[in-house]
């Protein structure tokens, strides 16, 4: 049976999460006398306003610091760019390259379209199915919704209050945002398709650049990483994190990629498009 919606990749805790994340903060506001609804929905306006403002900066920024990814400037990159939008849906996005040496990539924007940035130095250490998982997993942000949804959440969580529900909001948040983090590697796996090169990928950022030359090297740094996570006060220090830890990212897409879902999905989001 075929799936019934692009987003079916999304990870299953993430809605729940977000909900509870929403019931938390409505608790929070009925229960404590240091705001009220009122109140709190002026701070979130207040929240999504300057966010809006900020994203604009940023992009005033990219403009003069980044250079925008098209045909002209960079035709094989925006013909693979093309594939993945034909397998993920996520709508109008404007793709910068920004000059730094560091793996990284983000996306940001409340309007459409939606923004995706991605440091000089991904292109030096990731082949071709490495950035489809990379630019995938930004771009199952955006059609996941998660690019507005972060700063709309995010100014519900920080609403004024007390020490103790301050920390259960900001907790409650962090750990949406895990959950969106799961969610989009999905995308980065129907992306690009291979397991191994999405692994490799998520290995390759959590090294320096210029570090992992061969097949060897991302082994030799995937064991690395599995005594480093074997370290309590690393999985601990994963609950103040916006992402989860890298091997436990591996471990879910390990589980992922063997479920008849991600089997339909990927077989699904491969047909050639109808003409």
């Amino acid at each position: 049976m075929a799936p019934s919606r692009t987003t079916a990749y999304r990870y299953p805790g993430e809605t729940v999460i977000l909900i509870l994340t929403l019931i938390a903060v409505i608790l929070v506001i009925l229960l404590t006398a240091s705001a009220t609804f009122c109140l709190s929905a002026v701070f979130v306006l207040i929240a999504l306003a300057v966010a809006y403002f900020r994203n604009q900066a940023s992009h005033r920024a990219l403009i003069e610091h980044a250079y925008p990814v098209n045909l002209q400037t960079e035709p094989e990159l925006t013909r693979l760019v093309q594939q993945i939008m034909t397998r993920l849906h996520p709508g109008p996005i404007e793709l910068f390259i920004a000059p730094v040496n560091a793996l990284n990539a983000y996306t940001f924007g409340l309007s459409s379209p939606k923004v995706v940035v991605a440091y000089s130095a991904l292109f030096t250490e990731m082949d071709s199915d490495e950035m489809r998982f990379i630019l995938g997993h930004e771009l199952g942000h955006v059609s996941l919704g998660h690019t507005w949804l972060n700063t709309l959440v995010g100014g519900m969580a920080g609403i004024p209050a007390p020490i103790g529900p301050a920390i259960l909001l900001t907790g409650a948040f962090l750990w949406w945002n895990r959950a969106c983090e799961y969610s989009a590697d999905r995308a980065g796996l129907l992306a690009c398709g291979q397991l191994n090169k999405a692994i490799s990928a998520l290995v390759k950022l959590e090294a320096r650049p210029g570090t992992l030359h061969n097949a060897a090297d991302i082994q030799r740094a995937l064991q690395a990483i599995q005594q480093e996570e074997n370290d309590l006060t690393h999985v601990l220090g994963e609950t103040l994190a916006t992402h989860p830890t890298i091997l436990r990212r591996i471990n879910a897409l390990r589980l992922y990629a063997a479920s008849p879902g991600y089997q339909r999905l990927q077989a699904w989001v491969s047909q050639p498009p109808r003409s």
